[in-house]
């Protein structure tokens, strides 16, 4: 700010520069600050779920067998997203809600999107078992079940970090999105889980996002 006495001295064509080099010298400082302010672009697209740490692969699933018997490998679902989940035969109230929200989301979506359900209770997780809970679900073809032993889980189990179902502490409640490309991109605990938002991060990661 220039005092009074010493602006009456100064030549007036030499004041004005002044001020509008200081005018000049402010907007400058407003554009610079504003160009370094992180902004999303209009219209940025959001997933519903946590997105997961860049790089995570999905694990391949090795030796387990579908509960018809047949091995199935994350390579050859490439290409489409998966949901991966975590579920047990004999669970009465989330397993069953968890399918449901699953299913919801399938018929919003409009489209095949392979469904997987890791078993967490190995010991109890036979094939008949797990077939008859996909069809008291209505998901028969359109979910399949993982079994396996104990060691065979295990290594999924880690890689997704969850906990299995045991006697006095029930398993992780949990699902995965796996981007087409394999990798894992969003995760629902259940009680965030909706067929709403799960069938919206479905489209993102089916559309490239």
């Amino acid at each position: 700010m220039l005092s009074p006495g010493y602006a009456r001295r100064v030549h007036p064509r030499v004041l004005i520069a002044l001020v509008a080099a200081g005018a000049l010298a402010l907007a400058a400082a407003a554009v610079i600050a504003a160009r370094d302010e992180p902004r999303e672009a209009p219209g940025a697209l959001r997933f519903e779920g946590s997105s997961l740490p860049k790089g995570l692969r999905a694990p391949e699933l090795g030796a387990v067998r579908t509960q018809d018997g047949e091995r199935l490998t994350m390579r050859s679902l490439r290409g489409r997203p998966v949901i991966v989940t975590f579920l047990y035969t004999t669970c009465d109230d989330t397993c069953p809600t968890q399918a449901q929200q699953v299913k919801g989301a399938l018929n919003d979506l409009g489209r095949r999107v392979p469904a997987i359900a890791i078993a967490v209770d190995p010991q109890r997780d036979t094939p008949t078992r797990a077939r008859a809970f996909l069809a008291r679900q209505r998901m028969t073809g359109r979910m399949d079940f993982v079994l396996g032993s104990r060691r065979e889980l295990t290594r999924l189990w880690n890689a997704y970090s969850v906990r299995p179902q045991r006697e006095d502490l029930e398993h992780t409640a949990r699902l995965v999105l796996v981007d087409p490309k394999g990798t894992q991109r969003v995760s629902f605990p259940l009680d965030q889980l909706t067929p709403e938002r799960l069938a919206h991060d479905l489209r993102l990661l089916a559309d490239g996002h």
